[in-house]
C-alpha cells in the first residue's frame, strides 16, 4: 500500500470515528421513545377531543332535563366549556412531546396579551355575549329589534348574535352592538295592546262610529276582551275627529289582529256611510 493511500484510509477512519462520535449510542433507543411519545400525544390529542365532545352533549343534556334552562345559555356554556376542555388537551399533548409547558404558557399568556390588545373588539363582543346570557333580554325564539335589525333571535354565541328577518335573511350582529343600543323585546309579555287612531268627517256622528267600533271588536275573537277595550274620542283636529281605539290581544296575535281591524273597521264604515276624513285640498306645485 503506497504512503498516499495509507493516508487516505486514515483519514476516512479518522472522519468515520468524527460522525460517530455525534451519534448516540443508543439511537434506536432514542428513535423508538420519541416515536412513542409522538403517536401517544396524537392519540391524547384525538381521544380527549372526543371526549371533550362527549362532555359537553351530556352537559346539554343534563341542563336540559333540568327545565328552566334557556336554549341560548345551553349553546353559550357548551361553546365554553369545550374550547377550555381542548385547551388542556392540547397542553396535555405537548407536554407529552416533551415541552415545557411552564413556559410555554407563559409566553401563551404574554401572546394572548399582544392578540388580546389586537383584537379588543372580539373580546368586546365576548364581554357583550356573557351580558346577554346572564341578564337574558332575549332568548332564542323571539322577536327582537336590536343593533339596528329586527327579526327572530336564533342563536346567540360566544361573539355574536344570529336573527332570521322575516324575509328569510339570516343577519350575524356583533354582541357588542346589541348591547352598546336599547333592545326591543316583542315577546316579553304574553299580551300586547293594539292601538288604531280612525280620523272621521264632522259630518259623522260619534256615537254611531263607536258604535259599529264596538261591534267591529266584538266580534273578533283574536281580542282580549277581559282587559278592556279603550274607543274614546282623542282629538277634535281642523280637518277630522279623531276616534282611539284600544284593544289587547296575545302578542303572537298583534300583526293579524291588526290588519284584521284595519281592514273591518274600513269595509264596515263603507257600509253604513261612514266617511273617513283624509286631506282634500292638496295641490302640487312644480318648481321651474
Amino acid at each position: 500500500m503506497s504512503i498516499e493511500e495509507n493516508i487516505v484510509e486514515q483519514n476516512v477512519e479518522q472522519l468515520t470515528r468524527d460522525f460517530k462520535s455525534f451519534i448516540p449510542d443508543n439511537v434506536m433507543e432514542l428513535l423508538i421513545s420519541y416515536s412513542i411519545s409522538f403517536v401517544v400525544a396524537v392519540l391524547i390529542f384525538f381521544i380527549g377531543k372526543w371526549i371533550s365532545k362527549s362532555l359537553v352533549k351530556l352537559l346539554g343534556r343534563a341542563l336540559r332535563k333540568v327545565g328552566g334552562v334557556d336554549e341560548t345559555l345551553v349553546k353559550f356554556l357548551e361553546n365554553i366549556v369545550y374550547y377550555a376542555l381542548l385547551t388542556v388537551v392540547i397542553i396535555a399533548a405537548l407536554n407529552k412531546l416533551g415541552v415545557e409547558t411552564t413556559s410555554f404558557l407563559a409566553i401563551l399568556g404574554a401572546a394572548g396579551l399582544a392578540v388580546g390588545l389586537a383584537l379588543k373588539d372580539s373580546l368586546g363582543n365576548f364581554a357583550s355575549g356573557v351580558m346577554i346570557v346572564l341578564f337574558k333580554p332575549f332568548k332564542a325564539g323571539d322577536s327582537v329589534l336590536a343593533g339596528g335589525v329586527s327579526g327572530t333571535v336564533t342563536e346567540v354565541t360566544i361573539f355574536n348574535t344570529i336573527f332570521l328577518t322575516a324575509d328569510n335573511q339570516k343577519i350575524i350582529v356583533p354582541n357588542s352592538k346589541i348591547t352598546s343600543g336599547s333592545i326591543t323585546n316583542v315577546n316579553a309579555n304574553d299580551t300586547r295592546r293594539v292601538d288604531i287612531v280612525v280620523a272621521i268627517s264632522y259630518e259623522n256622528s260619534i256615537k254611531q262610529v263607536k258604535e259599529v267600533l264596538a261591534n267591529i271588536i266584538e266580534s273578533n275573537s283574536k281580542v282580549l276582551k277581559d282587559k278592556g277595550v279603550g274607543i274614546s274620542v282623542s282629538d277634535l283636529a281642523l280637518d277630522s275627529i279623531k276616534i282611539s281605539v284600544s284593544v289587547w290581544a296575545k302578542s303572537s296575535d298583534f300583526g293579524s289582529l291588526r290588519s284584521e281591524l284595519l281592514e273591518e273597521i274600513k269595509t264596515k264604515f263603507d257600509e253604513v256611510g261612514i266617511i273617513i276624513a283624509y286631506p282634500k285640498n292638496i295641490s302640487l306645485q312644480t318648481n321651474i
